[in-house]
This record gives C-alpha cells, sequence and structure tokens, in this order.
C-alpha cells in the first residue's frame, strides 16, 4: 500500500509542477512578446536542477524524507502563488527558479525511497509506477492548467496548480507513518566523499553516461519532430498526434516492464531499449506521413519508455551504500545539461546539413550507448563507497 499512496502523491506535485510550465509561459507571453525573455523564464526552470542537483541528493541521503518532501511541497506552493498576488515578469522568472529547486527538493526523495520499498525484487515494480505517474501528470498538468486559464484566468490557474502541489502534504498529515521521519544512519557504510569518487566507479559512470543519452533522445524528439513535421507539411494537430504516440507507448510499456526485467534482467532490456530507439530514430527520415510518423514514435516511445525507468533503477542499485540520493542527483545534473546543450547542438547541425544527419547521429549514439551498457550485465548491485 506504502508504494501506491507515495506514486499518487508523486502524481500530485507533478501535475502541479508540469502545469506550472504551461502556466508561466503563457503569462509572460501576456506580460511580454521578447522571445528571449521568455526563453529565460523557461531554462530558469532547468538551471537550479542542473547546478544544485547532488547537493540536494547528497542532503536527501541524510535528512529525513518526510521533512523534505514537506519542505519542497510547501516552497513550490508559495513559488506557484507570488505570481497570483504580485504579477510580473520578474517573479516569474524568480518563481521558474524556485518551483526548479523546490521540484528537486520533493522528487529525489522520493527517488531515493522508492528504491527500497520492497526490497530489491520490488524495484522494478516502484520504478515503472513512479515513472508512469510522471508520464500521466505531464499529460494532465498541462491540460488542467489550460483549462483553467481558460475557464478561470490567467492568475487564477496558480491557485488550482498550488493545491496539487500542497496534497501531498495533507496526505502526510492523514497517514503519518507513510514517509520516515528520520534521516538515515547508514550503519556500516562510509558516506563521505566526493562526486568525483562516484564518476571514477566504472559501473556507475557508465550507467550515467546512458542515462544522459536517453535524455538527449528524449530532448531530440521533443524539439526536432515538429520541426521536421512542418517541414514535410504536417498540420499542428498531426503533429501533436506523433507527439501523442510517444507519450502513449511510454507510458503502456512501463506496465510490462517489470515482467521484463525479470526475465530478461535490467541491463539486457536497457541496452536492447536503446537499439529499438535507434533503429526507429533511423527510419524517422525515411516518412513524411502522419500514419508511418505516428508508428515510428509508438516504438521510439516503446524503447525510451523502458529505458527511463530502468537507468533510475540502475543507478539506485549501483551506487554505494547510503549515497544512492547523491547518486540521483548526478543523473538528475547530466539530464538538465542535456536539456540546455541537445536543442542548441542538434538545432545547429540541422541547421547546417539538414533533418537526416540529426536523426542518423542520434540514432547512433543511443546505439553506442547499448553497446557501452553491455559491459554492466555483471556489476553487483551495491558498491562499497570509497573510503573518504
Amino acid at each position: 500500500m506504502t508504494i501506491y499512496l507515495v506514486v499518487l502523491m508523486a502524481f500530485l506535485s507533478q501535475a502541479g509542477f508540469g502545469g506550472s510550465r504551461v502556466a508561466v509561459s503563457l503569462h509572460a507571453l501576456q506580460l511580454t512578446s521578447n522571445q528571449f525573455a521568455i526563453g529565460l523564464v523557461i531554462a530558469l526552470y532547468s538551471l537550479c536542477p542542473m547546478l544544485l542537483s547532488i547537493v540536494i541528493g547528497r542532503f536527501a541521503d541524510r535528512a529525513p524524507p518526510r521533512r523534505l518532501v514537506v519542505v519542497g511541497s510547501v516552497i513550490m506552493t508559495v513559488a506557484l502563488l507570488v505570481p497570483f498576488f504580485v504579477p510580473g515578469l520578474a517573479v516569474l522568472c524568480a518563481a521558474a527558479f524556485v518551483l526548479g529547486f523546490a521540484h528537486q527538493v520533493f522528487s529525489l526523495p522520493i527517488e531515493a525511497l522508492v528504491g527500497g520499498i520492497g526490497g530489491p525484487e520490488k524495484r522494478a515494480r516502484n520504478y515503472a509506477l513512479i515513472t508512469m505517474s510522471w508520464s500521466a501528470a505531464n499529460f494532465a498538468g498541462p491540460v488542467m492548467a489550460g483549462f483553467s486559464i481558460d475557464y478561470l484566468g490567467q492568475t487564477q490557474v496558480y491557485v488550482v496548480l498550488a493545491a496539487f502541489t500542497l496534497a501531498p502534504v495533507a496526505m502526510l498529515a492523514f497517514t503519518p507513518n507513510l514517509l520516515p521521519r528520520k534521516g538515515k544512519s547508514h550503519e556500516g557504510a562510509d558516506v563521505r566523499g566526493s562526486v568525483l569518487e562516484l564518476w571514477r566507479m566504472p559501473s556507475l559512470r557508465i550507467t550515467m553516461i546512458a542515462a544522459g543519452i536517453v535524455g538527449s533522445a528524449q530532448d531530440l524528439f521533443q524539439f526536432y519532430m515538429p520541426i521536421y513535421g512542418h517541414s514535410v507539411g504536417l498540420s499542428a494537430s498531426a503533429i501533436g498526434v506523433v507527439l501523442g504516440m510517444f507519450g502513449i507507448a511510454a507510458f503502456f510499456v512501463r506496465i510490462w516492464l517489470p515482467a521484463l526485467v525479470k526475465r530478461w534482467g535490467a541491463d539486457r532490456v536497457f541496452s536492447c531499449s536503446l537499439y529499438l530507439a535507434a533503429a526507429a530514430f533511423l527510419m524517422f527520415p525515411l516518412f513524411s506521413s502522419a500514419l508511418a510518423l505516428s508508428a515510428v514514435a509508438l516504438v521510439i516511445g516503446l524503447g525510451m519508455g523502458c529505458a527511463q525507468p530502468v537507468t533510475l533503477m540502475l543507478v539506485y542499485s549501483r551506487a554505494p551504500e547510503g549515497r544512492s540520493g547523491e547518486a540521483l542527483g548526478m543523473r538528475v545534473t547530466i539530464n538538465q545539461f542535456t536539456h540546455i546543450v541537445v536543442p542548441i547542438v542538434f538545432g545547429t547541425l540541422g541547421s547546417a546539413f539538414g533533418v537526416a544527419p540529426v536523426f542518423l547521429v542520434n540514432a547512433l549514439i543511443l546505439a553506442g550507448g547499448g553497446v557501452l551498457n553491455r559491459g554492466n550485465s555483471r556489476a553487483p548491485d551495491k558498491r562499497p563507497s570509497p573510503p573518504g
């Protein structure tokens, strides 16, 4: 029962956070037509996670999960309510930065906690469930925000979203024993050491690199598919359907993920998911009809939908005892870095050489990630932390 309540908390918080991206972006657009200013507001969501996730993760390894979840929820709620009372572009910039910070304060303890509920045999199920909840929330949040703006108003939407980010605090009030009130003692584990010591562990480093490859591939699809769709004459609704197929496939493949991991092992499933996505990216520029591109997007979604929860599993299991939050924070840092770099790099590549090389290069990177990860299959679940 615990895992389902934790997943519900994650869904509610993610729905509020995901909806805030739509609300803040549209609010900024209403306040100014300056594209740079709007881009700055959106980028501020990723700045704090990129800079501070490792620090937050290290703190999450020591602090009580319940306290961090409450603090993260309250800060997100306050950050959402400030634009309701004090509208303005500078306020939106500050809100975006604080929301990015508070979301990590909430999420990293949850990610680390989920890996341990029910023991190693339940880890695949747990991470499949929480990533499914994120997928559902990333659909429900923006839709809810859009309707709230249309029917309630541009500033009133923040009150609706704040109710979602505050909901986990209410859940904890009614279920006081749901999350631990004390930090981990880490008896017998040396939790000292720098983040570079984590990076020097070959198995964990390879998993981090592969996780970054997954993040870059997802960013590329979200960024470049609309550009490609427009270039081949697809309507906005057709482009939306193609993007939607990716999300649908990613959601449903996670239902079967625990069975796949149990039968084939996490590393084999991970490598195969990268190969599958690589093959689909290679095929993408060969088609121009919405139906064919939807089918290819479905295959990409199957591959990426498997890969994300498996990277969470592998990072958690390969982190030294007592440093899982820090390792998960490093994963966030790498992924947020790709959020900033990938659109720039591949946008430049596409402008210079056209569409096909973009998908070809990404397919090769994904396949390379699969090959790189093959050697990790015999890695132990936990590695001792190097002496501090």
